[in-house]
Protein backbone atom coordinates (compact mmCIF):
# COMPACT_ATOMS: atom_id res chain seq x y z
CA UNK A 1 0.00 0.00 0.00
CA UNK A 2 1.06 3.29 -0.59
CA UNK A 3 -0.64 7.44 -0.28
CA UNK A 4 -1.81 6.89 -3.46
CA UNK A 5 -4.02 3.31 -2.39
CA UNK A 6 -5.30 5.54 0.49
CA UNK A 7 -7.14 7.97 -1.73
CA UNK A 8 -4.36 11.24 -2.01
CA UNK A 9 -2.59 11.70 -4.77
CA UNK A 10 0.72 13.53 -4.17
CA UNK A 11 1.92 14.01 -7.51
CA UNK A 12 -1.46 15.11 -8.57
CA UNK A 13 -1.00 17.76 -5.61
CA UNK A 14 2.39 18.82 -7.53
CA UNK A 15 0.77 19.46 -10.61
CA UNK A 16 -1.78 21.53 -9.22
CA UNK A 17 0.38 23.91 -7.61
CA UNK A 18 2.50 24.25 -10.72
CA UNK A 19 -1.15 25.31 -12.69
CA UNK A 20 -1.71 27.96 -9.97
CA UNK A 21 1.54 29.80 -10.23
CA UNK A 22 1.21 32.20 -12.48
CA UNK A 23 -2.73 33.19 -10.63
CA UNK A 24 -0.58 33.79 -7.54
CA UNK A 25 2.30 35.64 -8.65
CA UNK A 26 -0.14 37.86 -11.09
CA UNK A 27 -1.86 39.30 -7.93
CA UNK A 28 2.34 40.12 -6.18
CA UNK A 29 2.73 43.64 -4.71
CA UNK A 30 6.02 45.28 -4.52
CA UNK A 31 6.49 43.96 -0.74
CA UNK A 32 6.27 40.39 -1.17
CA UNK A 33 9.51 38.97 -0.79
CA UNK A 34 10.34 35.79 -1.95
CA UNK A 35 9.32 33.09 -4.90
CA UNK A 36 6.06 30.92 -4.99
CA UNK A 37 6.33 27.60 -3.17
CA UNK A 38 7.72 28.16 0.22
CA UNK A 39 6.82 27.23 3.61
CA UNK A 40 5.29 30.75 4.30
CA UNK A 41 4.77 34.11 2.56
CA UNK A 42 6.97 36.45 3.40
CA UNK A 43 6.04 40.46 3.17
CA UNK A 44 7.33 43.80 3.81
CA UNK A 45 5.34 46.76 5.76
CA UNK A 46 4.80 49.49 3.41
CA UNK A 47 6.77 52.75 4.41
CA UNK A 48 5.24 55.90 5.51
CA UNK A 49 3.51 54.78 8.58
CA UNK A 50 4.48 56.75 11.88
CA UNK A 51 2.57 54.02 14.37
CA UNK A 52 1.16 51.11 11.83
CA UNK A 53 -1.52 48.61 12.54
CA UNK A 54 -1.68 45.16 11.07
CA UNK A 55 -5.67 44.40 11.01
CA UNK A 56 -6.69 40.61 10.16
CA UNK A 57 -10.01 39.16 9.26
CA UNK A 58 -10.72 35.67 8.52
CA UNK A 59 -14.32 33.96 6.67
CA UNK A 60 -15.30 31.20 4.22
CA UNK A 61 -18.17 31.44 1.79
CA UNK A 62 -20.62 29.09 3.77
CA UNK A 63 -23.12 26.73 2.06
CA UNK A 64 -23.06 29.11 -1.15
CA UNK A 65 -20.60 26.79 -2.20
CA UNK A 66 -23.48 23.95 -2.33
CA UNK A 67 -24.71 25.63 -5.18
CA UNK A 68 -21.05 26.29 -6.90
CA UNK A 69 -21.49 21.97 -6.74
CA UNK A 70 -24.86 21.84 -7.91
CA UNK A 71 -23.95 24.14 -11.33
CA UNK A 72 -20.34 22.66 -11.65
CA UNK A 73 -19.42 26.52 -11.44
CA UNK A 74 -16.13 27.09 -9.30
CA UNK A 75 -14.98 30.35 -10.81
CA UNK A 76 -16.48 32.98 -8.68
CA UNK A 77 -16.66 31.66 -5.12
CA UNK A 78 -13.04 32.42 -5.09
CA UNK A 79 -14.30 36.33 -5.01
CA UNK A 80 -16.81 36.15 -2.86
CA UNK A 81 -13.91 34.18 -0.50
CA UNK A 82 -11.61 37.27 -0.89
CA UNK A 83 -14.50 39.66 -0.63
CA UNK A 84 -15.49 38.18 2.73
CA UNK A 85 -12.39 39.15 4.48
CA UNK A 86 -11.19 42.17 2.86
CA UNK A 87 -14.36 43.90 3.35
CA UNK A 88 -14.22 42.99 7.00
CA UNK A 89 -10.92 44.42 7.07
CA UNK A 90 -11.86 47.42 5.14
CA UNK A 91 -14.39 48.83 8.67
CA UNK A 92 -11.37 49.86 10.24
CA UNK A 93 -9.81 51.53 7.55
CA UNK A 94 -7.35 49.61 6.42
CA UNK A 95 -5.76 48.43 3.04
CA UNK A 96 -5.73 44.77 2.56
CA UNK A 97 -2.11 43.93 2.11
CA UNK A 98 -2.29 40.04 1.56
CA UNK A 99 -4.53 37.05 1.68
CA UNK A 100 -3.91 33.37 2.13
CA UNK A 101 -6.33 30.63 1.34
CA UNK A 102 -7.22 26.99 2.26
CA UNK A 103 -8.69 24.89 0.30
CA UNK A 104 -9.94 20.78 1.53
CA UNK A 105 -11.25 18.49 -0.59
CA UNK A 106 -11.90 14.86 -0.86
CA UNK A 107 -10.24 14.10 -3.84
CA UNK A 108 -7.93 16.91 -5.42
CA UNK A 109 -10.00 17.97 -9.12
CA UNK A 110 -7.02 20.17 -10.73
CA UNK A 111 -9.65 21.91 -13.25
CA UNK A 112 -12.38 22.27 -10.49
CA UNK A 113 -9.75 23.79 -7.84
CA UNK A 114 -7.91 25.99 -10.87
CA UNK A 115 -11.03 27.68 -11.61
CA UNK A 116 -11.23 28.43 -7.32
CA UNK A 117 -7.86 30.15 -7.16
CA UNK A 118 -8.84 31.70 -10.43
CA UNK A 119 -11.22 33.57 -8.70
CA UNK A 120 -9.16 34.27 -5.25
CA UNK A 121 -6.61 35.64 -7.73
CA UNK A 122 -8.99 37.72 -9.20
CA UNK A 123 -10.53 38.84 -5.86
CA UNK A 124 -7.59 39.74 -4.60
CA UNK A 125 -6.38 42.35 -8.05
CA UNK A 126 -9.87 43.71 -7.40
CA UNK A 127 -8.94 44.62 -4.06
CA UNK A 128 -5.10 45.21 -4.49
CA UNK A 129 -3.51 42.77 -2.52
CA UNK A 130 -1.33 40.02 -3.07
CA UNK A 131 -2.22 36.23 -2.82
CA UNK A 132 0.76 35.48 -0.32
CA UNK A 133 0.14 31.94 -0.36
CA UNK A 134 -2.33 29.12 0.98
CA UNK A 135 -2.72 25.24 1.51
CA UNK A 136 -4.52 22.73 -0.29
CA UNK A 137 -5.58 19.60 1.76
CA UNK A 138 -6.59 16.28 0.46
CA UNK A 139 -8.47 14.72 2.75
CA UNK A 140 -10.23 11.01 1.27
CA UNK A 141 -13.47 9.99 2.99
CA UNK A 142 -13.59 13.40 4.92
CA UNK A 143 -15.66 15.18 2.49
CA UNK A 144 -17.98 14.27 -0.95
CA UNK A 145 -16.73 13.52 -4.22
CA UNK A 146 -16.78 16.63 -6.20
CA UNK A 147 -16.88 18.95 -3.11
CA UNK A 148 -14.30 21.18 -1.35
CA UNK A 149 -14.71 23.91 1.28
CA UNK A 150 -12.82 27.25 1.39
CA UNK A 151 -11.28 29.45 4.20
CA UNK A 152 -9.86 33.10 3.31
CA UNK A 153 -7.29 34.79 5.95
CA UNK A 154 -6.36 38.28 5.20
CA UNK A 155 -3.82 41.14 6.67
CA UNK A 156 -4.02 44.90 6.42
CA UNK A 157 -2.63 47.94 7.46
CA UNK A 158 -3.70 51.39 9.04
CA UNK A 159 -2.84 54.22 10.63
CA UNK A 160 -3.24 54.06 14.17
CA UNK A 161 -4.14 57.69 14.56
CA UNK A 162 -6.55 57.09 11.40
CA UNK A 163 -8.21 53.98 12.86
CA UNK A 164 -11.83 54.13 12.98
CA UNK A 165 -13.22 52.91 16.26
CA UNK A 166 -16.49 54.19 17.00
CA UNK A 167 -15.19 57.11 18.80
CA UNK A 168 -14.87 59.28 15.47
CA UNK A 169 -19.66 58.59 15.23
CA UNK A 170 -21.20 61.62 15.99
CA UNK A 171 -25.44 62.03 16.65
CA UNK A 172 -26.42 63.35 13.40
CA UNK A 173 -23.91 61.03 11.34
CA UNK A 174 -25.40 60.25 8.41
CA UNK A 175 -25.69 56.31 7.02
CA UNK A 176 -24.33 56.04 3.22
CA UNK A 177 -25.63 53.08 1.96
CA UNK A 178 -23.53 51.44 -0.58
CA UNK A 179 -25.55 49.00 -3.05
CA UNK A 180 -24.62 45.20 -3.26
CA UNK A 181 -24.34 43.59 -5.90
CA UNK A 182 -27.04 40.96 -4.75
CA UNK A 183 -27.40 38.10 -2.15
CA UNK A 184 -23.64 37.85 -1.90
CA UNK A 185 -22.27 35.39 0.61
CA UNK A 186 -24.71 35.01 3.79
CA UNK A 187 -28.54 33.43 4.00
CA UNK A 188 -27.95 30.76 1.32
CA UNK A 189 -29.07 28.07 3.91
CA UNK A 190 -32.63 29.79 3.15
CA UNK A 191 -32.13 30.78 -0.20
CA UNK A 192 -31.31 26.93 -0.66
CA UNK A 193 -34.79 25.79 0.93
CA UNK A 194 -36.46 28.07 -0.83
CA UNK A 195 -35.83 26.99 -4.32
CA UNK A 196 -35.51 23.07 -2.75
CA UNK A 197 -38.77 23.07 -1.29
CA UNK A 198 -40.97 25.39 -2.93
CA UNK A 199 -41.14 24.04 -6.12
CA UNK A 200 -38.39 25.64 -8.27
CA UNK A 201 -35.07 24.58 -10.12
CA UNK A 202 -31.87 26.62 -10.26
CA UNK A 203 -32.76 26.52 -14.13
CA UNK A 204 -35.74 28.23 -13.39
CA UNK A 205 -35.66 32.10 -14.91
CA UNK A 206 -38.59 34.34 -13.36
CA UNK A 207 -39.94 36.84 -15.08
CA UNK A 208 -39.10 39.61 -12.53
CA UNK A 209 -35.19 38.39 -12.36
CA UNK A 210 -34.40 40.12 -15.99
CA UNK A 211 -34.64 36.33 -17.51
CA UNK A 212 -31.55 34.52 -15.63
CA UNK A 213 -31.58 31.33 -14.14
CA UNK A 214 -31.85 31.38 -10.70
CA UNK A 215 -28.25 29.94 -10.78
CA UNK A 216 -26.76 32.94 -12.35
CA UNK A 217 -28.47 35.44 -9.85
CA UNK A 218 -27.49 33.49 -6.42
CA UNK A 219 -23.84 32.52 -7.80
CA UNK A 220 -23.00 36.46 -8.58
CA UNK A 221 -20.52 36.83 -6.62
CA UNK A 222 -19.94 39.10 -3.10
CA UNK A 223 -18.99 42.93 -4.26
CA UNK A 224 -15.34 44.14 -3.66
CA UNK A 225 -15.54 47.88 -1.74
CA UNK A 226 -11.86 48.22 -0.95
CA UNK A 227 -10.57 50.58 -3.46
CA UNK A 228 -13.32 53.12 -4.07
CA UNK A 229 -13.63 53.55 -0.21
CA UNK A 230 -9.91 53.96 0.06
CA UNK A 231 -9.77 55.86 -2.74
CA UNK A 232 -12.84 58.31 -0.94
CA UNK A 233 -10.56 58.37 1.95
CA UNK A 234 -7.07 59.46 0.40
CA UNK A 235 -9.17 62.43 -1.48
CA UNK A 236 -10.28 63.80 1.95
CA UNK A 237 -13.66 62.16 2.21
CA UNK A 238 -14.74 62.37 5.83
CA UNK A 239 -15.98 58.74 6.79
CA UNK A 240 -16.76 58.94 10.73
CA UNK A 241 -17.14 54.81 10.87
CA UNK A 242 -17.78 51.89 8.07
CA UNK A 243 -19.44 48.88 8.36
CA UNK A 244 -19.83 45.40 6.51
CA UNK A 245 -23.49 44.19 6.09
CA UNK A 246 -22.90 40.29 6.18
CA UNK A 247 -24.57 37.92 8.09
CA UNK A 248 -27.66 38.94 10.62
CA UNK A 249 -28.23 41.90 7.68
CA UNK A 250 -28.05 45.34 8.88
CA UNK A 251 -29.78 44.62 12.14
CA UNK A 252 -26.70 42.86 13.34
CA UNK A 253 -23.68 44.85 11.52
CA UNK A 254 -24.93 48.44 10.97
CA UNK A 255 -24.40 49.24 14.90
CA UNK A 256 -21.23 47.58 15.34
CA UNK A 257 -19.32 50.41 13.82
CA UNK A 258 -21.24 52.63 16.41
CA UNK A 259 -19.96 54.73 19.54
CA UNK A 260 -21.14 54.21 23.30
CA UNK A 261 -24.42 55.54 23.43
CA UNK A 262 -25.43 55.49 19.66
CA UNK A 263 -28.35 53.71 17.66
CA UNK A 264 -29.58 54.18 13.70
CA UNK A 265 -32.19 55.00 12.49
CA UNK A 266 -33.00 53.80 9.27
CA UNK A 267 -35.64 55.24 6.58
CA UNK A 268 -36.25 51.50 5.01
CA UNK A 269 -38.02 53.57 2.21
CA UNK A 270 -34.80 55.48 1.25
CA UNK A 271 -33.61 52.64 -1.07
CA UNK A 272 -34.88 50.50 -3.74
CA UNK A 273 -34.63 46.52 -2.05
CA UNK A 274 -33.55 44.61 -5.29
CA UNK A 275 -36.44 42.57 -7.38
CA UNK A 276 -34.25 39.12 -5.94
CA UNK A 277 -35.07 40.06 -2.41
CA UNK A 278 -38.49 40.53 -3.11
CA UNK A 279 -38.72 37.18 -5.07
CA UNK A 280 -37.35 35.20 -2.40
CA UNK A 281 -39.72 36.85 0.31
CA UNK A 282 -42.59 36.08 -2.07
CA UNK A 283 -41.54 32.52 -3.09
CA UNK A 284 -40.65 31.53 0.58
CA UNK A 285 -43.03 33.55 2.44
CA UNK A 286 -40.47 34.80 4.27
CA UNK A 287 -41.80 38.15 6.60
CA UNK A 288 -39.95 41.22 6.44
CA UNK A 289 -38.79 41.03 9.79
CA UNK A 290 -36.64 37.43 8.81
CA UNK A 291 -35.76 39.10 5.15
CA UNK A 292 -33.63 42.05 7.17
CA UNK A 293 -32.31 40.09 9.64
CA UNK A 294 -30.75 37.53 6.57
CA UNK A 295 -30.25 38.89 4.20
CA UNK A 296 -28.87 42.67 3.20
CA UNK A 297 -31.85 43.68 1.69
CA UNK A 298 -29.15 45.52 -1.58
CA UNK A 299 -26.86 47.05 1.38
CA UNK A 300 -23.40 44.98 0.76
CA UNK A 301 -21.54 48.42 2.91
CA UNK A 302 -22.30 51.36 4.75
CA UNK A 303 -20.31 54.44 5.61
CA UNK A 304 -21.33 57.29 8.57
CA UNK A 305 -20.32 60.95 7.37
CA UNK A 306 -21.44 64.08 9.01
CA UNK A 307 -24.13 65.69 6.90
CA UNK A 308 -22.01 68.33 5.10
CA UNK A 309 -20.32 65.42 3.66
CA UNK A 310 -23.51 63.42 2.11
CA UNK A 311 -23.73 64.75 -1.32
CA UNK A 312 -20.21 64.69 -1.92
CA UNK A 313 -20.27 61.10 -0.64
CA UNK A 314 -23.31 59.93 -3.04
CA UNK A 315 -21.60 61.47 -5.56
CA UNK A 316 -18.54 59.63 -5.21
CA UNK A 317 -19.44 56.18 -4.96
CA UNK A 318 -22.08 57.28 -7.83
CA UNK A 319 -19.19 58.29 -9.79
CA UNK A 320 -17.56 55.12 -9.27
CA UNK A 321 -20.23 52.45 -10.39
CA UNK A 322 -21.83 52.13 -7.21
CA UNK A 323 -25.33 52.88 -6.02
CA UNK A 324 -25.07 54.98 -3.12
CA UNK A 325 -28.70 56.22 -0.44
CA UNK A 326 -28.32 58.31 2.45
CA UNK A 327 -30.46 55.97 4.31
CA UNK A 328 -30.37 56.81 8.06
CA UNK A 329 -28.81 58.77 10.88
CA UNK A 330 -27.19 58.25 13.88
CA UNK A 331 -29.43 59.05 17.17
CA UNK A 332 -28.80 58.80 20.90
CA UNK A 333 -29.95 55.45 21.84
CA UNK A 334 -28.07 51.86 23.34
CA UNK A 335 -26.58 50.26 20.26
CA UNK A 336 -29.74 49.41 18.46
CA UNK A 337 -31.11 49.89 14.48
CA UNK A 338 -34.49 50.94 14.65
CA UNK A 339 -37.10 52.16 11.86
CA UNK A 340 -36.62 48.71 9.83
CA UNK A 341 -40.45 47.00 8.93
CA UNK A 342 -42.18 44.09 11.18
Amino acid sequence: MDYRAAGVDVEAGRAFVNQIRNLVQSTHRPEVIGGFGGFSGCFALPGGFKEPVLVSGTDGVGTKLKLAFILNHHHTVGIDLVAMCVNDVLTVGAEPLFFLDYVATGKLNQAQLVQVVAGISRGCQIAGCALLGGETAEMPGFYQTGEYDLAGFCVGIVEKSQMLNGSQVQVRDVAIGLASDGVHSNGFSLVRKIVDECGYTWSDRPATLDGKTLGEIFLTPTRIYVKPVLEALKAGLEIHGMAHITGGGLPENLPRCLGENQSIQIDSNSWVIPPVFQWLAAAGSVNSTAMFNTFNMGIGFVVLVPPTQVDRAIAWFNSHDIKADAIGQVISGAGQLEGLPV
